[in-house]
């Protein structure tokens, strides 16, 4: 191959006239420059990774830096108070009460004869309920009439002997010290009798209560005796309820004592009559606030035509307060710490500080804010236990808007 025919190949003209020295030094001379190329490309791809590597590195390590103060942010939930613009109710618990309610007992001793109404009957006042034999009253009332007809005889012979006796001093025949004496045993006779009178007019009225009568109108609620039983004073033999109307006797917390008046309207609802709502009114108030509890006792006048509500039951008693235009805030943003109780704000900037509040009336989901926060004050909703003065934290509004 010529010459030039090698050069149109790019090849190298190997001088086939040279020995075999020199075509050896051009094999290692192809060989040594492709190990550099080699060995070029195995660092650049080295470089490559390591390059790769790091930026993996730095981009992780940004990563982790930024999900860690993410997670350093505290999130809270605020709240702001607000006026009371809208009626508070307030519910309370209450027992049902005859309107008039009291045990009979006998005023006459002596043994039970027959008894004519039971439990749960209607009786009108005046009606008979049950009857008392009285042996010992009948003799003793025998007896003092007995001493009136003395009594009676004895002021008789006493007036007919002072006639005789007055006659007899016109005619100067007795002194007037023995007609005097004749006075006197008429006037002490004529008291004799009233004595007698009176004892008989007692034991008249004893014999009366033999017959228990009903003293209003109402439903008997409890009989304790039978026939035969002995009777006494302090023998209870009936209870009567009137059940139309009934009283309900609520105890009213002092904060809401000044708001409830004489004749406001009130409801009254019971768990086992679903669904029925009892209108009345306030009938009178104690006036005054129990020390040992801090309520007011309040009397509520309940109609019951029907008789669906019978005495005893356990109600609920709902009285809808005035409108105070105060501020309220919700309860649960209440810290109870040591210093008293307290509410966590937040400002502008995201810092906390915790201040006292004075706390009025209780609403429930809400309570009264007597002193210590403005409307535009930021509250912190369900305040974790952690949160802290000047702690930082990332404040979001409640959805509600409250």
């Amino acid at each position: 191959m010529t010459e030039q025919r090698h050069a149109a190949l790019g090849l190298h003209p190997i001088e086939f006239e040279a020995g075999e020295d020199h075509v050896e030094l051009l094999k290692r001379r192809q060989i040594v420059r492709r190990t550099q190329i080699s060995a070029l490309v195995v660092l650049l791809l080295l470089a490559l990774g390591a390059g790769r590597t790091v930026l993996s590195r730095v981009a992780n390590a940004q990563a982790l830096d930024a999900s860690t103060a993410e997670q350093s942010r505290q999130y809270v939930t605020t709240v702001q108070a607000r006026r009371s613009a809208s009626a508070q109710t307030l519910a309370l618990p209450g027992t049902l009460q005859g309107f008039v309610q009291s045990p009979i007992a006998a005023r006459a001793s002596g043994y039970l004869k027959r008894w004519t109404r039971d439990i749960g009957s209607k009786v009108a006042k005046g009606e008979l309920l049950a009857e008392i034999e009285t042996p010992e009253i009948d003799q003793q009332l025998s007896q003092a009439q007995a001493a009136r007809d003395q009594a009676a005889a004895s002021l008789e012979l006493a007036r007919s002997t002072l006639l005789r006796w007055e006659g007899l001093r016109k005619k100067d025949v007795v002194s007037q010290q023995d007609l005097d004496e004749r006075r006197s045993a008429a006037t002490q006779s004529q008291a004799n009798l009233a004595a007698a009178e009176a004892g008989v007019g007692r034991l008249r009225q004893l014999e009366d209560f033999k017959r228990v009568l009903a003293p209003f109108s109402g439903v008997i609620t409890r009989r304790n005796v039978d026939v035969g039983d002995l009777i006494d004073s302090s023998r209870l033999l009936f209870t009567l309820s009137q059940t139309d109307p009934l009283r309900v006797y609520v105890n009213l917390p002092q904060a809401y004592a000044q708001l409830v008046k004489v004749g406001q309207k009130v409801v009254v609802s019971q768990a086992e009559l679903q669904g029925r709502r009892f209108p009345g009114q306030v009938a009178r108030t104690s006036a005054a606030i129990d020390p040992a509890t801090r309520t007011m006792q309040l009397e509520v006048a309940l109609p019951n035509p029907d008789g669906s509500l019978m005495p005893g039951a356990y109600v609920k008693v709902e009285l809808t307060l005035p409108t105070s235009q105060s501020l309220v805030a919700p309860t649960n943003t209440l810290l109870f710490r040591a210093q008293g109780t307290m509410v966590a704000l937040v400002d502008a900037k995201g810092r906390v500080s915790l201040r006292r509040v004075s706390v009025g009336r209780n609403y429930g989901a809400d309570f009264e804010v007597l002193e210590g926060l403005a409307e535009t004050d930021r509250l912190v909703l369900n305040p974790p236990d952690w949160i802290a003065d000047g702690q930082t934290v990332v404040a979001k509004p409640a959805k509600d808007g409250k």
